[in-house]
């Protein structure tokens, strides 16, 4: 699968009232779209598009009408609230003033992931709120301002939490998308998924590379993986990462600098900055200690 860029959307980030200021283009990231710009008031029709739109509104309010049928259908959306349009519906849409947001855009693929691979329908939404789903636009939104190679694995992890959320929250039927309590692991891929990170402690390991080597969906994995471990595989490889780096400190000679690019983060500066955020200490004071 290549990478979801701005010819996967639906074209309003196309557009002359549209200034981006930045987006994931050139990120890799095959399962999200994400760009934050401001809009200027504009009414615009759109053709469907294959990938499901979200809207995160940075301020506001503003009034916002979408057409449904042949009616307009308007609303006054807060800051913190969101406009939800599924893939494969045309949109026809009027912005009533400025406005700063955020864009995500799914594929399809990703919402079956999280819906135990069958198909989910997601609601029209107008001005909605869910503090999920917010936190994690702005999170999105924060790791491209911040972008490391190393964050690759989050990002699936926030992709796929956002998905979940939206088929569990925002579907159009909801009684079709009952949430079913995972399972976890068996002892043999939660084994064969450790080795793997194991081994590519250096490198950005996508979720879904994971995900395979338990012979699982996306989805399926990373539920399953925090039954077992109570961690995200996010947190579970930063873990080991740090452990790595912490022996590495502490028995030999390499460089933090060395020590830290060999462990999987970006730079001396980034292992430092996670290493105190969750251990509560530098590279130097493990060195010493050491």
């Amino acid at each position: 699968m290549g990478e979801l860029g701005l010819g996967d959307t639906c074209g309003i980030l196309r557009q002359p009232w549209v200034t981006s200021w930045r987006n994931s283009s050139g990120l890799g990231w095959e399962r999200l779209y994400v760009s934050t710009q401001r809009e200027r008031p504009y009414r615009a029709e759109f053709a469907p598009a294959a990938t499901h739109l979200l809207i995160l509104h940075l301020d506001g309010p503003v009034t916002v009408s979408r057409r449904q049928g042949r009616a307009w259908r308007s609303r006054q959306v807060p800051r913190g609230g969101f406009f939800l349009h599924p893939a494969g519906h045309g949109l026809a849409v009027e912005l009533g003033g400025r406005l700063d947001t955020v864009h995500a855009y799914l594929t399809d693929e990703t919402l079956r992931e999280a819906n135990d691979d069958r198909t989910v329908e997601l609601t029209e939404e107008l001005g909605a709120t869910d503090a999920l789903v917010e936190q994690l636009m702005l999170t999105l939104q924060g790791v491209i301002q911040r972008w490391e190679p190393s964050a690759r694995t989050y990002v699936d992890h926030l992709t796929g939490m956002l998905a979940a959320q939206l088929v569990h929250r925002h579907p159009a039927d909801r009684e079709r998308t009952p949430y079913k309590t995972p399972k976890g692991l068996s002892p043999r891929q939660l084994s064969r998924v450790r080795e793997l990170m194991e081994q590519r402690l250096a490198e950005p390991l996508p979720l879904s590379d994971l995900a395979a080597a338990a012979s699982l969906s996306v989805s399926q994995f990373t539920r399953q993986f925090r039954a077992s471990t109570s961690e995200s595989p996010h947190q579970y490889l930063l873990r080991l990462r740090l452990e790595q780096a912490c022996r590495l400190l502490r028995t030999g000679t390499s460089s933090i600098g060395e020590v830290a690019v060999s462990c999987g983060f970006s730079h001396q500066e980034h292992l430092t900055r996670v290493m105190r955020a969750r251990l509560g200490t530098t590279p130097a004071v493990v060195r010493r200690a050491g």
